[in-house]
């Protein structure tokens, strides 16, 4: 075991008390833990498996995804369109 001082920057300290209140841990604990994840190779890190969860966005399969600007042109004249109806109502 080693024993340094070590003069820590204010951001950096603010930081560190904020984990210290939600791990609940001691102040030698959370600084042990940051430098061992920062000073590891990012290869040797250990990695969180994720799922991606897929959604229906509701996409028209017949449209060609390559042709947004078209998209884009449709949308405006149906928000265009809509506007007017909403007017000719009042």
């Amino acid at each position: 075991m080693m024993r340094s001082t070590l003069t820590i920057d204010p951001d950096v300290a603010r930081l560190l008390q904020d984990a210290i209140a939600r791990s609940k841990k001691p102040f030698k604990t959370v600084v042990n833990d940051a430098l061992r994840r920062g000073l590891c190779a990012p290869e040797a890190r250990p990695r969180t498996a994720f799922k991606v969860k897929p959604m229906d966005l509701g996409w028209d399969a017949t449209r060609d995804p390559t042709s947004f600007n078209r998209l884009i042109d449709e949308l405006a004249v149906a928000d265009f369109q809509a506007i007017k109806h909403r007017r000719k109502k009042a």
